[in-house]
């Protein structure tokens, strides 16, 4: 090799002691994901589906529903944010979406698995994913909102197509509540909340979940 592609090549980094071993701890570590179940049914009902495929679900989603997203999004960092903020119900559980008590103390809960779970990874790698945790939590930037959007959308569409067996039915939920949850969807794309907001609707006109009175005229809420 010449002595000017010797100058041109960069030098191969010495590897960071352990830093593979830490790697590899993390993401055995998530499998444990596979063992938090949701509220939410799996297509058929026969069980519900647990954090892990809600995860995957919500990749395929950012993967295929992105040009609906109000704002130009980076797919990778959309794709990094809907994977990665349920990791910490490793340590925190799944809070029910309308659980209020559960609510109280959601946070500190999750904060906490983050330092612990993201603390398994190298330093700056853990400190970059950490923040992409957070920013999705915060919603404040395209990315975040479109991921959220996402986050709202999935379960919507499954308590549609699971009908009475829906955990919304079962728990009573009503479509103000469901509204109030799910409106943020909006946030990040309108034309997914119109769909999300027609499928809301559907469940009340078809007496599963409480709501007010239907307009005939315009097929929404009056």
């Amino acid at each position: 090799m010449s002595e000017r592609m010797a100058r041109a090549t960069p030098p191969s980094p010495v590897p960071e002691p352990g830093r593979l071993a830490r790697q590899l701890a993390f993401l055995l570590e998530a499998d444990r994901l596979k063992q938090v179940e949701r509220q939410t049914d799996i297509i058929g009902g026969s069980r519900r589906e647990n954090t892990a495929e809600h995860s995957w679900h919500l990749g395929l989603f950012a993967l295929v529903l992105a040009e609906h997203a109000d704002e130009p999004v980076d797919i990778a960092r959309v794709l990094a944010m809907v994977l990665l903020p349920d990791l910490v119900e490793i340590d925190a559980g799944d809070t029910f979406a309308y659980d209020e008590a559960g609510y109280e103390t959601k946070v500190a809960r999750e904060q906490a698995a983050a330092d612990r779970l993201f603390g398994l990874l190298p330093g700056e790698q853990g400190a970059e994913l950490r923040a992409m945790w957070e920013e999705h939590e915060a919603g404040t930037t395209a990315e975040a909102r479109f991921s959220n959007a996402l986050d709202r959308l999935q379960p919507v569409l499954l308590n549609h197509a699971a009908g009475t067996d829906a955990p919304w039915a079962r728990h009573g939920i009503s479509y103000e509540q469901i509204v109030k949850r799910n409106e943020v969807i909006a946030a990040g794309s309108e034309v997914l909340w119109a769909e999300a907001h027609e499928r809301i609707v559907a469940v009340v006109r078809e007496g599963w979940v409480a709501g007010p009175s239907l307009d005939p005229t315009e097929g929404g809420p009056s």
